[in-house]
């Protein structure tokens, strides 16, 4: 497996990871577990995009 692969399969593994969390964050009743969980789904999703670029060969993290 090559390294732009093992990448890609983080890059899907943390947004799926996101997605579940977002997901949850919908199905609570509780606003601090929903801000939470929103929160950390975002930060996930952040972080699979800075990866995706870096497995893209672009050298600028995002900001």
């Amino acid at each position: 497996m090559s390294e732009s692969d093992e990448y890609r399969g983080r890059v899907r593994e943390m947004r799926a990871k996101a997605k579940d969390l977002s997901d949850a964050a919908e199905r609570t009743t509780d606003p601090d577990e929903r801000r939470r969980l929103k929160e950390k789904a975002r930060r996930l999703e952040a972080e699979s995009e800075q990866v995706s670029c870096m497995a893209s060969g672009d050298i600028y993290p995002m900001a």
